[in-house]
């Protein structure tokens, strides 16, 4: 039986420009874009895709603030009203043109893209490009990125796509790569991994500034690479989470071997869940701690600790100073995750399951992780569980990226899930006290945080009637702020900003939550019922 949830598994086929009439109260101090990455559509001619995540990539912006040039000659601002600009675009990749021709070759879990044909088309230079789950920017450009080298450049504004990435120095040297780029918000450098596969397989981190420029951090032999999907970043330390689900390239890249790219990997308990530990500035694995094995998709956070300090807790006495030059030996690594029992979550992915089916899957669990860093490779680990409830596509303020912190926010339930997620969380990380926002039985998706910003970070900064700062230069990214100088704001202060999917009215609507309460402060009515979508980045800049 088909379910209310199958309006969010549905294709949708129109693209427009428009503004939206805001009901409720907008922050005076709310300006930037929402750009929102995901399925648009399943459909190969009068076929599917046989997975969500293998969905063609549709991105979605929602500009608040300044004048705009929406489509239909509509102001931004609307004039005393406030308003919001909306935009979708499908991109215009190979894979998209590949589908309305009614050609398929695979993806993620569909068709017969086997490993043997992701590291082919990488030789011959032409790896898939559906990039269907985040949106980063590069430097001046804007990318959408997938879990492969190749990210597709797009108008931040209009949405069109422009190109690939184009490299100068060195290529990529992998075939998987991790979707979930990460900003080191000290230096504005990108850090992320990629995975190579062959007799000789390896994880190879690498960080960049500019898109077409890569800095070699650290490669990682490997026996049989994992299936990695997030990771975590800190001043000091890249981690990589390397969970059970693992493939053996050897067997995989025989010729014959058929079967979507993700049934190359297999489940093995046995091994465990290892954390890589790498030291950013030396290039060196430091620890690689096992505990028993667990899976996750999504890193929360993760900062250090100066266990001189006495272990502090998540918002006190962390390690915040990127210096190149420090010795990482003393001190501990907290690292917060998303956890499932095993990987049964990627089949239940699949689009017939989640139409139709009854689900009873586990929710992700939010625990805590201590690696205590004194120079052992095999370092002590602790795991503890900071939220016992069903959670997915958590996220922190990106003000907190890298250090210590107290509230996480995702999607929630309760456990098991037996329904697609119909809340919003507000998790304190410190207490494992929740606050929950639901929407009259909407679907809500990934909660953005977008903090009140602080562009001035010292004295010279100034408050305007309302309580605003007023700054004439460009807000790049969110600061972080130092605890010498600047206004000292609480974490939670700002928004929240989440699709609803009312599947009785079969349309989407942007709701904007008060980030304290958790209460609702506004909300903009879509035109159309947008499909469930992965990641968004909220951009200040634009």
């Amino acid at each position: 039986m088909t379910t209310d949830r199958a309006l969010g598994f549905s294709s949708l086929d129109t693209e427009v420009s428009t503004t939206l009439p805001i009901e409720g109260d907008l922050p005076g101090w709310l300006s930037g874009t929402l750009i929102r990455n995901g399925p648009g559509s399943f459909a190969v001619g009068d076929r599917e895709v046989g997975h969500w995540f293998d969905g063609l990539a549709m991105v979605h912006a929602f500009s608040f603030g300044a004048d705009g040039d929406a489509d239909d000659g509509s102001d931004r601002n609307g004039g005393d009203e406030r308003s919001v600009t909306y935009r979708n675009r499908f991109l215009d990749t190979d894979a998209y043109r590949a589908t309305q021709a009614g050609e398929f070759a695979g993806g993620f879990a569909t068709g017969e893209t086997t490993l043997r044909d992701r590291l082919k088309a990488f030789v011959f230079g032409d790896p898939y490009d559906n990039t269907n789950i985040i949106a980063e920017r590069v430097g001046e450009k804007y990318f959408a990125l997938t879990e492969s080298p190749r990210w597709v450049e797009f108008d931040p504004r209009s949405l069109d796509t422009l190109s690939d990435t184009q490299y100068e120095g060195p290529k990529p040297s992998g075939q998987l790569a991790c979707a979930h780029t990460q900003r080191d918000p000290w230096t504005d450098r990108l850090v992320n991994f990629e995975i190579e596969f062959g007799r000789r397989s390896a994880y190879h981190v690498y960080e960049m500034r500019a898109p077409s420029r890569r800095e070699h951090v650290v490669s990682i032999p490997v026996d049989e690479p994992g299936y990695m999907h997030s990771f975590a970043l800190t001043p000091t330390f890249v981690t990589l989470t390397e969970f059970p689900l693992v493939v053996d390239p050897t067997q995989a890249l025989r010729p014959g071997k058929q079967g979507p790219f993700i049934e190359n990997f297999e489940w093995k308990p046995e091994l465990g869940t290892r954390f890589y530990v790498i030291d950013r500035h030396r290039g060196e694995v430091i620890a690689a701690p096992r505990t028993d094995a667990f899976f996750g998709f999504h890193h929360i956070n993760a900062y250090e600790t100066d266990r001189s300090a006495g272990n502090a807790g998540s918002t006190g006495d962390t390690v915040n100073d990127r210096n190149e030059g420090s010795e990482a030996d003393e001190g501990e690594l907290v690292i917060d995750l998303e956890t499932v029992p095993d990987a049964e979550s990627l089949g239940a992915a699949s689009l017939s399951s989640l139409r139709e089916d009854e689900m009873e899957i586990p929710g992700g669990r939010i625990e805590r992780f201590r690696v205590r860093i004194d120079g052992r490779a095999n370092a002590d680990i602790s795991r503890d569980e900071i939220h016992p409830g069903a959670t997915s596509l958590p996220t922190v303020s990106p003000a907190r990226w890298g250090r210590g912190y107290r509230y996480a926010y995702a999607q929630g339930g309760d456990q098991p899930m037996t329904d697609w997620l119909r809340e919003v969380v507000k998790v304190d990380v410190e207490s494992g006290e929740t606050t929950a926002f639901a929407d009259d039985g909407s679907y809500l998706g990934e909660p953005i945080f977008v903090p009140r910003p602080d562009r001035k970070n010292g004295p010279e900064a100034s408050e305007n009637g309302d309580g605003e700062t007023e700054d004439d230069g460009r807000q790049d990214r969110f600061p972080v702020r130092s605890e010498s100088g600047g206004r000292d704001l609480p974490e939670d202060d700002g928004v929240v900003l989440t699709v609803a999917l009312d599947t009785d009215a079969e349309v989407s609507r942007l709701l904007v939550l008060d980030g304290e309460t958790m209460t609702e402060r506004a909300r903009a009515a879509i035109p159309h019922a947008i499909p469930f979508d992965f990641h968004g980045r909220y951009f200040p800049e634009l």
